[in-house]
């Protein structure tokens, strides 16, 4: 779906403020976690790609969520919806059983979001009773608890733990069926991706081969699960994305103590999105977000879920 600008209704400002909040708090801590994040801007500032972290455009932002009563995309997209933000496409992902759906933003500087969540009656009934046992510790809607006004609350809420720190068995039991309900069973909301937006940068760099090449080129291991560079039916979106950090996990023992291990963390995206063929004579300085390829593609993020699978992090080592 194409997002027409001439629909988007502007919130008040006092809800860009507290977008604003939510989202600032949202990269601050994600930087802190995904150390990849200030890695490719230094590179990118040490090749004169940019002259700062700001100046790149932030695609879209992605959650992972799980999809039981109470919780899931259902309960996680009205903070987003509040500020302003459109329910999109669905998308299915069979093979993995997810759901997903991506939001326009209510104005274009802000970026994209795109909420999955587990189809948790789908999987066995093994590990349904498992991920139950957390989530059922989440009695009601904690989003509608919420002041979504308060973008300190929003934000607050969006960093802290809505069940009790899982086990190391409950957590590897789950990876054997799904790896992805193994990552929410312990990151929750934890911001899963952001996505630099590389058509925008200078000429070199502007595509996702190039942006590759760059990247390679400064160490960084690169998801080649359907191979590095995803492309869309149409042509017009391309993505690839590094393969997730490994970060210190603290699991329960299960007696009242507490054991580290290594798992998988949050990665970051590159997304090229090439101007419609309606635009294809529009000059290049006057290309604008609406001229380009919108919305995302069940194939090019069916493989980009796996930048956090095993066989994607074993690159990087322990």
């Amino acid at each position: 779906m194409q997002m027409n600008t001439d629909d988007l209704i502007t919130p008040s400002p006092d809800r860009l403020t507290t977008l604003d909040i939510i989202l600032g708090g949202l990269m601050r801590r994600y930087k802190e976690r995904v150390p990849d994040v200030q890695a490719v801007i230094d590179a990118m500032m040490a090749d004169d790609v940019i002259p700062s972290g700001d100046a790149i455009e932030n695609d879209h932002i992605a959650f992972r969520t799980m999809g039981v009563a109470q919780l899931g995309v259902a309960s996680l997209e009205k903070v987003f919806l509040h500020c302003g933000y459109q329910r999109r496409d669905p998308f299915r992902f069979p093979g993995k059983k997810l759901a997903a759906w991506w939001y326009s933003p209510p104005l274009p500087v802000y970026p994209r979001i795109f909420i999955s969540q587990l189809l948790v009656d789908e999987l066995s009934a093994e590990a349904a009773s498992i991920i139950r046992s957390y989530t059922d510790e989440v009695t009601a809607d904690p989003v509608d608890a919420l002041d979504l006004d308060d973008g300190a609350a929003v934000d607050s809420f969006l960093h802290r733990p809505l069940w009790r720190t899982p086990t190391w068995d409950d957590y590897s039991r789950l990876a054997v069926e799904s790896e992805y309900a193994a990552w929410v069973i312990y990151n929750r909301y934890y911001l899963n991706h952001f996505t630099v937006s590389v058509h925008n940068l200078s000429a070199g760099y502007d595509t996702v081969a190039q942006f590759n090449q760059f990247l390679e080129g400064h160490g960084f291991k690169l998801n080649d699960a359907g191979g590095k560079i995803k492309i869309s039916a149409d042509g017009l979106l391309i993505q690839s994305s590094t393969v997730a950090e490994m970060v210190n996990a603290w699991f329960s023992d299960g007696y009242g103590g507490i054991e580290s291990y290594r798992i998988s963390g949050s990665y970051v995206e590159f997304a090229e999105r090439r101007v419609l063929p309606e635009y294809a004579s529009l000059p290049a300085d006057q290309v604008q977000r609406q001229h380009r390829r919108d919305g995302f593609e069940v194939g090019n993020a069916d493989k980009i879920f796996e930048s956090t699978y095993s066989h994607q992090t074993e690159k990087r080592g322990a």
